[in-house]
């Protein structure tokens, strides 16, 4: 969520929208989970690793590069965004940990 405000002004007014209502939600909100979960899908961020260029440039650059060169319009992103909302609110429905839903990492992080 901390690369949220400088993706607010890379697309229309529909985004930036989205943007501010989810940089306003309470942390680890329906919303800012389901926002991460977008950026994260949308980014590829599940393939990055230490050493790849998109890495060494960093999550906030590789964010932006990412919503700027979304091909769909400003509404598409707020289906998949929609999309993940849903898809975060029936896991958390179901009453499963988030570590369940990130592929089985231990709550406290991957160095458990």
């Amino acid at each position: 969520m901390r690369v949220a405000p400088s993706l607010r002004d890379l697309r229309g007014d529909a985004w930036r929208d989205l943007v501010n209502q989810v940089c306003r939600a309470p942390d680890a909100s329906l919303e800012q989970l389901a926002f991460t979960l977008l950026i994260v899908r949308l980014s590829g961020c599940l393939t990055c690793h230490t050493h790849s260029y998109r890495a060494l440039r960093g999550c906030s650059l590789c964010a932006m590069h990412t919503i700027r060169r979304f091909r769909g319009e400003d509404s598409d992103l707020l289906v998949l965004y929609q999309n993940a909302r849903d898809e975060v609110n029936e896991f958390l429905e179901d009453g499963r940990m988030l570590s369940e839903f990130f592929g089985g990492l231990p709550a406290g992080g991957i160095d458990e």
